[in-house]
């Protein structure tokens, strides 16, 4: 009996161990962003974070009235990324991009990053729908908020 009682109080602690871990509360929903929207936004990259379990950036971006916003873009972790050509240096501070994002549901400047056009040309990411495409393939919403500069070609 003492042998049985030993390895239910075993498994109830594993339970309760697993239940309590880190990575089982600490990790968020996806919910702040709009997965039914697509925005394309142009700026400066100023900041670029390559780390466990999001990487992130933040893209200063300049809109028509000359008023500056910064967009805090998050995504994937590094293992991730590679997969999609990505590379601790494939973006600095400095770098003119072309993002495609998720937007923020709140419509704070920020987003779910989809893709990325760097400015030799070179396009990282799963998707690179832009919110102007047409086609049984296009994204679904879309838009260009304000501050946002679209990119038309």
């Amino acid at each position: 009996m003492k042998f049985k009682l030993a390895y239910a109080a075993a498994a109830l602690l594993g339970v309760a161990l697993l239940t309590a871990s880190p990575p089982a509360w600490v990790h968020h929903s996806g919910a702040m962003f709009d997965r039914t929207k697509v925005v394309k936004i142009m700026g400066v990259v100023t900041e670029f974070n390559w780390a466990n379990p999001h990487s992130s950036f933040k893209v200063d971006v300049t809109g028509a009235d000359g008023t500056l916003e910064t967009w805090a873009i998050e995504m994937n972790g590094p293992n991730n990324l590679v997969h999609e050509g990505w590379k601790r240096t494939s973006i600095k501070p400095g770098d003119k991009v072309s993002v495609v994002v998720n937007p923020l549901r709140d419509g704070r400047p920020g987003g779910w990053y989809v893709g990325i056009t760097l400015a030799d040309g070179k396009m990282l990411g799963s998707d690179h729908a832009s919110p102007d495409d047409t086609g049984p393939n296009a994204p679904a919403g879309g838009g260009t908020p304000a501050g946002a500069t679209p990119d038309r070609g």
